[in-house]
């Protein structure tokens, strides 16, 4: 299937890395021209080089408004619109209540909410002058399936889903708005959890394999960052032009809820 993204401008918060990187590396192949942003210089080099000369990758910080203005102007500059949006920036934070404290609840809220806010209030002049604007958010299943030990994050993520629904309606018909809810996928987080075990005998796919037991995923294993990427260039494509305020899990079939 020709997903059209030829000669579309794509941009994709937290790009250098993981599920954004992908995402970047997919949109590319299809022939979209891919704007990245990050934080880390070393990963926005290595980006560099993997993209190559025709992508835009450069450094911001989501929760920066003027950083992400900045981006937002040289995308502007390089492409001229923005045909789809990927929100992607974000990572969980494993607490419960009694263990999370008034700043760190600022702190999640803050990252959650206006790693989305920042970023679609910046390009949604570049989305409205593309032909059929798209934006994906890159969400958890945290949040229709809040768990006890990432209690700050299963709220916030419940706060971000309701948010993008709600511009999904205020945003139809130019722009569409939908989301994908992950659930364990193979990422830097993961991979530092691993590289921390406590049985350091363990290899890599036992480590991942007794996590999916543990987990009751039922395609017994993680999920690979090119599947999510996959899922949100569907979405974002004219292929479902017909769907905005969706969201799509990318769980493993982990869901317990119809």
């Amino acid at each position: 299937m020709n997903l059209g993204y030829e000669n579309r401008v794509a941009v994709v918060t937290g790009g250098t890395s993981g599920i954004g990187l992908a995402t970047a590396k997919l949109l590319a192949a299809e022939g979209a021209r891919v704007a990245v942003c990050g934080r880390d210089e070393a990963r926005l080099d290595a980006t560099r080089k993997t993209l190559g000369e025709a992508a835009l990758v450069m450094r911001c910080d989501v929760l920066d408004a003027a950083e992400v203005a900045a981006f937002a102007v040289a995308v502007a500059a390089w492409g001229g619109a923005c045909d789809l949006l990927v929100n992607n920036a974000g990572q969980g934070r494993v607490s419960t209540f009694g263990t999370t404290d008034d700043s760190a609840w600022r702190e999640e809220l803050e990252l959650k909410f206006f790693s989305q806010i920042h970023v679609i209030r910046a390009f949604r002049p570049l989305l409205e002058k593309a032909a059929a604007p798209a934006i994906v958010g890159v969400n958890s299943l945290l949040a229709v399936q809040p768990e006890k030990h990432m209690v700050a994050t299963s709220a916030a993520r419940a706060g971000v889903q309701s948010l993008l629904k709600s511009l999904a309606t205020e945003f139809a018909p130019r722009i569409r708005v939908n989301t994908i809810l992950l659930g364990l996928v193979d990422s830097g987080q993961w991979q530092r959890r691993f590289a921390a075990r406590e049985d350091q005998a363990m290899t890599r796919d036992e480590w991942y394999g007794r996590l999916a037991r543990e987990k009751a995923i039922p395609l017994q294993r993680l999920g690979e960052p090119e599947e999510p990427a996959r899922a949100i260039l569907f979405l974002g494509s004219p292929a479902a032009s017909y769907i905005t305020g969706a969201s799509l899990e990318v769980s493993g079939g982990v869901s317990r809820h119809i």
